[in-house]
């Protein structure tokens, strides 16, 4: 399992914390989604095998939202 935190513009409100859950926990491996609209930052944890950074920024791009770090 791997720890991964982004930084990501476009979230303000609780709808976009549950848009971005579940869009990513639909992924493979993954284990645990946690937004933070205060800090803008996403952080989660998966299994590394099944699941890349870039599969996890493009589901929070296909969501609407924008990954900047």
């Amino acid at each position: 399992m791997e720890k991964l935190t982004l930084k990501v513009e476009g979230m303000g409100c609780e709808h976009c914390v549950k848009t971005i859950t579940n869009a990513l926990k639909a992924l493979p491996g993954m284990r645990s989604v946690v937004v933070d609209l205060k800090a803008k930052t996403v952080t989660v944890e998966c299994d590394t095998a099944q699941c890349s950074r870039e599969k996890i920024v493009r589901g929070i791009e296909d969501a609407g939202y924008d990954v900047v770090a």
